[in-house]
């Protein structure tokens, strides 16, 4: 379950890689390039699928890389499950002998090629799911996929299409699954959750109904939502998010604090929203975590519209900002309007902003030390490490665990911990470990 790199050696038994991209940003796309050619350096006999977002907004140009490439459409990632087969089959007809030019051309030929069933859906969104998580501490579930918005920069709805949701039976039997195993918390996946709405009894149930029920129709198992969107917070959400089986960590898409930018962005939403949203999360919620995505440099940004967004996020108290200076995406509107701002002060605006959230993040943990939370604990190579409820990345304390004691403890076992100290140093590295707590 380890990662390639450039330090890894070669692997000549390979047959076959699949690569899943990203095409948020150009950087994202940049990865995905090295990633590919890393797998082809390191895995020279292989063939190398590349399926997900870049895949299906450039597909040839993947492909121009190399001829062991194939690209499988993302709205198609489904048929991934129908790959293991083909394999089998087509080594069978050839003795065991391997040619990845030769299937990888067949795969372009074939799985790669039959037609979508509906173009501009995703095709059985929700057929790639599993019920073991063997480098996961928390199993997660995909509920809703695609977009139906059309925002000016976002290349997603582009990718992934339509928005599709998975209907709240399978949500709810899947979740209980994940009960009986012993998991201890779920992670509630979407593209867009406030557009979802899964069919339940002929109707149709949107994420606070979803929650509602989940909660009804399990007993202990505890719900993280991976993001949300402003408009989802209302005063129902609120009152059902106060269960404690809720997580208090809410993760918000605003990308801008200026109404005059949020318009050109094509968002659904004013800066009194977010507030708005904010303030009620907080109400419901104790020692909750607030973090948001936010753009630098928008096509037509001026200082003004972004000290406005430094305010907004201030007077929200997010404990964390995710900051992306604008990155133009091929194919959207914004690609395409005047006003560019350069990109020098797009990443200035993002040094600034991402100072001031890492001294938040700092703040707010220092609030949370000698206070307990529930944890999911994970073990690594450097000892345990745990997640809290309020999505704090802790590293257990040495010698709190003793060579006896370690041996009860597994990853995924849910436990009680207290912050004890801020790891200022990584607080704004993001992946990093935030904090030091002691099991109690």
């Amino acid at each position: 379950m380890g990662g390639i790199t450039a330090k890894s050696p070669v692997i000549e038994n390979a047959v076959l890689c699949v690569v899943n991209t990203c095409a948020v940003t150009q950087k994202a796309e940049q990865k995905d390039r090295r990633i590919i050619r890393l797998l082809l350096e390191k895995c020279p006999f292989a063939t190398v699928l590349v399926t997900g977002c870049y895949a299906e907004l450039s597909a040839k140009k993947i492909e121009e890389i190399d001829s062991r490439i194939s690209s499988l459409r993302g709205l198609l990632k489904s048929r991934v499950e129908k790959i293991a087969d083909f394999l089998r089959e087509y080594l069978s007809k050839r003795a065991g002998v391997f040619d990845a030019v030769e299937f990888s051309r067949l795969l372009r030929d074939g799985i790669c090629a039959f037609p979508i069933k509906k173009e501009g859906v995703s095709e059985n969104p929700f057929s790639l799911n599993t019920e073991s998580f063997l480098s996961h501490s928390r199993p997660s579930i995909k509920i809703q996929d695609g977009c139906n918005n059309s925002c000016s920069y976002c290349a997603i709805h582009l990718a992934r299409g339509h928005s599709v949701s998975l209907d709240a039976k399978s949500v709810i039997e899947r979740v209980q699954t994940f009960e009986k195993t012993g998991h201890a918390e779920v992670v509630i996946t979407s593209v867009n959750i406030a557009q979802y709405r899964g069919a339940y009894n002929d109707e149709f149930v949107n994420i606070t109904q979803l929650l509602k029920l989940l909660l009804l129709n399990t007993e202990k198992i505890n719900i993280r939502l991976s993001s949300i969107y402003p408009e989802v917070v209302d005063a129902d959400f609120c009152e059902v998010i106060k269960d404690k089986r809720i997580r208090p960590h809410f993760h918000i898409s605003v990308q801008s604090g200026s109404d005059d930018v949020l318009f050109a962005m094509k968002r659904h939403y004013k800066a009194a929203d977010v507030l708005s949203a904010c303030k009620q999360l907080k109400k419901a919620k104790e020692h909750v975590f607030l973090a948001c995505d936010i753009i630098t440099g928008f096509n037509g940004e001026t200082e003004e519209d972004f000290e406005k967004t430094l305010e907004l996020c201030k007077n929200c108290g997010f404990s964390w900002v995710h900051v992306f200076p604008f990155s133009e995406r091929q194919g959207t509107e914004a690609s395409l309007m005047k006003g560019k701002v350069p990109q020098s002060v797009r990443d200035e605006r993002a040094l600034r902003l991402t100072k001031w959230a890492t001294s938040r993040k700092i703040a707010y943990i220092q609030s949370c030390i000698g206070k307990e939370f529930d944890a999911i604990l994970e073990k690594r190579k450097d000892g345990f490490h745990a997640v809290t409820e309020n999505f704090l990345h802790c590293k257990i304390s040495d010698g709190i665990l003793n060579s006896i004691e370690t041996e009860q403890y597994v990853s995924s076992d849910f436990v009680r911990v207290r912050i004890t100290e801020c790891l200022k140093e990584n607080a704004g590295k993001g992946g990093e470990l935030d904090c030091i707590a002691e099991i109690l």
